[in-house]
């Protein structure tokens, strides 16, 4: 069984504002401690063998300047990887590209402390949907990653945490973690009721009701 209130719990969420290309640009933040060492999680985070193990199978050349696809997701090209604590890639998904930054460095409670940043232009589907969009379902991912690391490196059952998604629990953690990244993006200084019905859309998406009158998130 998940621990929905510990993993919740586990993740900051903030949303910045930045320029990139010339361009305004939002940023998903997800922070997050790891009960690991520094080596263990870049290894779970690069090793093309470890990373269908929590979150999804990978092909490419997993190096500096290389190509990667993650099976039915995104692709792109691998543009920092400076072992062990940083690695940056394009994530090329939809006909879209961003841009994901993760930074490894000792927690100050121990253990490892994981910095993901997912950089995007401003866009209608912003608007539509806020941080959440990224935000719930980069927290999904770190949360298997979490759940790889406490079985000692075993393989999370894909299919169980799938149908654990659509349970009632799963969708309180979907819910709980939809409204945590549009109070993060309030604080970045949203309408709250702007926030509010962005946050409401993709908890909608992600338990399976979207609302008929704005695009689904990944169209």
């Amino acid at each position: 069984m998940i621990d929905v209130k510990r993993y919740l719990g586990a993740v900051v969420r903030e949303v910045e504002s930045r320029e990139h290309e010339g361009k305004p640009a939002r940023v998903v933040v997800a922070t997050r401690d790891y009960d690991t060492t520094v080596e263990d999680l870049w290894d779970a985070l690069t090793n093309p063998e470890r990373i269908p193990r929590w979150f999804l199978p990978v092909s490419g050349d997993l190096k500096l300047g290389g190509r990667y696809e993650l099976k039915g997701n995104a692709s792109g090209t691998v543009t920092r990887c400076e072992a062990p604590r940083h690695l940056a890639v394009t994530w090329e998904f939809g006909g879209g590209i961003s841009w994901v930054d993760v930074i490894l460095a000792a927690a100050p409670g121990g253990g490892t402390r994981l910095r993901l940043e997912h950089l995007a232009h401003v866009s209608p589907f912003w608007d539509d949907y806020g941080p959440g969009a990224t935000g719930v379902g980069w927290e999904l991912g770190l949360m298997g990653l979490g759940l790889h690391l406490e079985s000692g490196g075993a393989a999370v059952d894909s299919a169980a945490v799938e149908a654990w998604t659509t349970s009632d629990e799963g969708k309180v953690f979907i819910t709980a973690s939809s409204e945590g990244w549009g109070q993060a993006d309030v604080t970045r200084g949203e309408d709250a009721a702007a926030a509010k019905a962005r946050a409401a859309r993709t908890t909608a998406f992600y338990t399976g009701a979207p609302p008929p009158d704005v695009r689904h998130p990944g169209t």
